[in-house]
């Protein structure tokens, strides 16, 4: 391998592909590379967006730095104030993350506080069973609910969709056995909570969110992926957010879901054989502009891990080669 074998591809100002050394040690998911070294993973973001398992021609600038700077910092208190064990080593690079291999469970752990979503779509329509949950009657859009609950879903290939799924599904489908979705579950309990507790602290509801786990080399069962983001999590301003209930107006978000709602109102949903909307320069930078906000609000401290292309270029040359 030569040094040539690492390329950045940067269209207006969104890092969208990294090409790392090609072999069966490189992964490359929907917003995301990953290279495998011995029991060592080196996880590179990109600015692309996905929504609707489908992935958008246009990028987010600075996204994947606000992800993985989230991911890296909050993965470090999860450790340190939960004892939950986490996948993450180091952070070389805004762009980049570093550490413990891991064999994902094939499933994901939604944790939902409210009812917002595909959730509140879905009871809108009658659903009140969620995954073995039981929601009353008599609910509105993003209304707290009783307490959190999980509704996990498989974790499909790229250009699938991640389906819901009871656990004894899961369980019958040799996804995952009792034992090990109950330490899942434990642990999606207590991060959640531990995240609501800070986004509290900071002004913010954390409506739900998504955890990945995988087990280590030993067979530890590891926080895997990212966590809190607003890719992977919504959240609602908590100023004023019972009175906006009162009056039946939309609840404020920085999350994602901003980018679901203006993609609802073109009718997508990430139908088959429906071609995927072009985003407009404007919404761009609405999200990019929302997601610096979430950081900024979250951290409490502003964001300053722009893309710097030496630099990521320089650090996976030192890490790979």
């Amino acid at each position: 391998m030569t040094k040539k074998s690492i390329h950045l591809k940067i269209v207006n100002g969104a890092l969208m592909h990294v090409v790392l050394p090609e072999g069966s040690n490189l992964y490359t998911g929907k917003v995301r590379t990953v290279y495998s070294q011995g029991d060592q993973v080196i996880m590179v973001a990109s600015d692309r967006l996905s929504a609707f398992d489908r992935v958008f021609a246009e990028g987010i600038p600075l996204k994947g730095a606000i992800l993985n700077l989230m991911t890296w910092h909050i993965m470090q208190d999860t450790h340190k104030w939960l004892g939950i064990p986490v996948w993450a080593e180091s952070c070389p690079d805004p762009y980049v993350i570093v550490g413990k291999k891991c064999t994902p469970f094939k499933i994901e752990m939604i944790v939902r506080g409210y009812l917002e979503g595909s959730a509140w779509r879905k009871y809108e329509k009658g659903q009140r069973n969620f995954c073995g949950n039981i929601l009353p009657d008599g609910l509105k859009q993003a209304d707290k609910l009783p307490h959190p609950i999980i509704t996990p879903t498989t974790k499909a290939d790229i250009g699938d969709h991640d389906e819901d799924i009871h656990p004894t599904d899961a369980f019958s489908q040799g996804i995952l056995e009792p034992h090990e979705y109950a330490q899942l579950a434990q642990y999606a309990i207590k991060l959640f909570t531990f995240g609501s507790k800070q986004a509290a602290e900071r002004g913010l509801i954390l409506v739900d969110t998504k955890y990945e786990f995988g087990k280590d080399k030993d067979g530890v069962i590891t926080l895997i992926d990212e966590v809190h983001t607003p890719d992977s999590s919504r959240y609602y301003y908590r100023e004023g957010y019972e009175e906006r209930q009162r009056q039946g107006v939309s609840q404020q978000q920085l999350s994602k879901e901003f980018v679901r709602g203006w993609l609802l109102q073109q009718n997508f949903q990430g139908q088959d054989g429906i071609e995927t909307p072009t985003l407009s320069q404007d919404l761009i930078q609405e999200v990019t502009n929302r997601y610096v906000e979430l950081y900024e609000m979250f951290m409490g401290k502003p964001f300053d891990g722009g893309l710097d292309p030496k630099h990521l270029t320089q650090t996976l040359e030192n890490l790979i080669f």
